[in-house]
C-alpha cells in the first residue's frame, strides 16, 4: 500500500515539466496522505483523471469507507486535474469541496473519476464520482481549485519533488 503507479500523461504535459526539470511523477502523486491511504493514480490529464483506493485501512468504527477518506480521493484527483488545467505557471489550491455519500463500500477498492465542469483562468472545478467494484456510486464530489500564479518560494516546494 502507498506505492505510487505511473501515471499516464499527455507527451506533450510531459514535455512541458521536462523542459522545465521537473519530475512529473512525484509532482502528481497522491503526496504524503494519498499515499498512507493507498491512493493510485493511473490516468491523469485537464479531460479526465483517475485514481483507486483500498476500502481497507480507510474506514471508520463500523467498517465502512470513510467519508473522510472519499474526500481525500475526490480531492487528491480533483487537484491533479486542475494543475493540469493550470499549466506549468499555475498551482492548483482547493476553496471548496462538496462530498455525498450515497452507499457504503465494506471492501474491495473504489474508482475515483474526475472530469472538469469549468476550466477557466482562475478556477477549475471538477466533478468526481467514486464507485465500488460493481460499478456503483459510493460518493459524487465537486471540488473547485483556485488557479494562481507560481510564486519565487514556490519553486523550492516544486523544485525539491525534481
Amino acid at each position: 500500500m502507498g506505492e505510487q503507479q505511473h501515471v499516464k500523461f499527455p507527451q506533450e504535459v510531459i514535455d512541458e515539466y521536462a523542459a522545465l526539470g521537473v519530475d512529473l511523477q512525484a509532482l502528481f502523486s497522491a503526496g504524503h496522505l494519498g499515499t498512507r491511504m493507498g491512493v493510485q493514480i493511473t490516468e491523469a490529464s485537464a479531460e479526465k483523471v483517475v485514481g483507486t483506493m483500498p476500502v481497507e485501512g480507510n474506514t471508520q468504527p463500523y467498517g465502512l469507507l470513510h467519508g473522510g477518506a472519499s474526500a481525500v480521493l475526490a480531492e487528491t484527483l480533483g487537484s491533479v486535474g486542475s494543475m493540469l488545467h493550470g499549466g506549468s505557471s499555475k498551482i492548483a489550491v482547493g476553496v471548496d469541496l462538496n462530498c455525498t455519500h450515497h452507499r457504503s463500500a465494506r471492501s474491495g477498492l473504489v474508482t475515483g473519476v474526475a472530469t472538469p465542469v469549468h476550466r477557466g483562468r482562475s478556477t477549475a472545478t471538477y466533478e468526481i464520482v467514486i464507485s465500488d467494484e460493481e460499478g456503483r456510486r459510493v460518493c459524487t464530489a465537486r471540488l473547485t481549485c483556485l488557479l494562481r500564479d507560481v510564486n519565487p518560494g514556490d519553486g523550492a516546494h516544486v523544485g525539491a519533488t525534481a
